[in-house]
């Protein structure tokens, strides 16, 4: 296990970006560890490991060298990306670089400067990105490092100053709402038929309902035999009406075949508050931390947990009314109910919307 960091940490440093490089700052409170900052990093990024392992740690990837007692830490998130710390929030010259009230850790994230397009007005920004990065949006690399860095302090209850080394850049510091990220993930093993699901779902929740029903199928439109394959196409007529009716024939196999159920859903009426909606099917993309357990090797069943307010332009706004912020906690608590549920009945590991893994007790 980690520690929690010293109370002599180094001071934070006035520079450590060259000119290629964008620089942000990931600011925590005092009690998150540096093995929750670390299991974060490898449960994003494949390659994640230490370059300097702090002192009275057990890195989850091994490291060169372990830092002295104070120095701060090294994490390589890829190639061109790196985490230092933590730091005290303080520097050298006991200024503090903007950060909030609270913060007793500071993490120096140096990642390359990669930016694109302005961000689209009205366009959805729960987050604050688009205001923290006016003059262009990050993309590839710094795009998927701010990415994290929001999930991160979300998760941990930080903030996050960008553009740190800029002085022409706004001092921007962004600290995430935790209570906007309600979706949950169940992975398992274990396959539900609908009728069960709706069974441990009806347990927490009466308004239930199966989503499978489609529309029975009514054959081909009439006529289509006479239609062109694609524009321009000047294919001789019977053997065009021979290539649908092939086509036909095996549509018309298919549907009297037997069914083979890979996928099906739950829908949750709330009323006005929208919708919550559990999605069930088999999922190969899992999270980097469950892909190598013997029973998620080569996937796994996912049940995922996903609200639908009434207003979904507004739910994507960074300070919505107070009505959607109350319909978006009963969702939660609606969300973390049916989670706990479907997890007591399948088992496996549970993942917030960011896919970070979550202990079931903190549900």
């Amino acid at each position: 296990m980690s520690q929690a960091p010293s109370s002599t940490l180094q001071p934070f440093p006035a520079s450590s970006a060259q000119g290629h490089q964008a620089r942000h700052l990931l600011a925590l409170p005092g009690d998150v560890e540096i093995d929750e900052v670390e299991t974060l990093a490898v449960s994003r990024f494949a390659g994640a490991r230490w370059d300097v392992a702090p002192s009275g740690t057990d890195p989850l990837t091994p490291a060169p060298r372990t830092a002295r007692p104070g120095e701060p830490g090294v994490l390589r998130t890829s190639r061109h990306s790196t985490l230092t710390g933590p730091y005290s929030p303080w520097s050298a010259d006991g200024s503090n670089p903007g950060l909030p009230p609270g913060t007793e850790q500071v993490y120096d994230v140096v990642c390359p400067r990669e930016r694109g397009d302005v961000p689209f007005p009205g366009g959805g920004d729960r987050d604050g990105v688009g205001r923290a990065f006016p003059a262009g949006l990050p993309t590839r690399e710094e795009e998927r490092v701010i990415a994290w860095l929001v999930e991160v302090a979300r998760r941990l209850g930080g903030s996050i100053r960008v553009d740190a080394g800029n002085p022409a850049a706004p001092a921007v510091v962004l600290t995430p709402d935790p209570g906007v990220a309600v979706d949950m993930s169940v992975f398992s093993d274990v396959w539900l038929d609908p009728e069960a699901a709706l069974a441990v779902v009806s347990n927490v929740h009466p308004r239930v309902a199966l989503a499978t029903e489609g529309r029975s199928y009514g054959g081909p439109p009439q006529g289509i035999g006479e239609l062109p394959l694609y524009r321009g196409e000047k294919m001789d007529p019977e053997l065009r009406r021979a290539l649908h009716a092939q086509a036909d024939d095996i549509d018309i196999a298919a549907l009297t075949s037997g069914k083979v159920l890979d996928g099906y859903g739950l829908i949750i009426d709330m009323g006005v508050d929208g919708l919550v909606a559990v999605e069930i099917g088999g999922e190969e993309q899992l999270p980097l931390l469950l892909r190598n357990l013997p029973w998620a090797s080569q996937g796994a069943v996912a049940y995922r947990l996903r609200w639908e307010p009434r207003d979904l332009v507004e739910a994507q706004t960074e300070s919505p009314s107070f009505e959607l912020k109350i319909a978006r906690k009963r969702a939660a608590e609606l969300i973390a109910t049916v989670t706990r549920a479907l997890y007591a009945a399948v088992g496996g590991e549970i993942a917030d919307e960011a896919d970070f893994l979550v202990d079931p007790q903190d549900i």
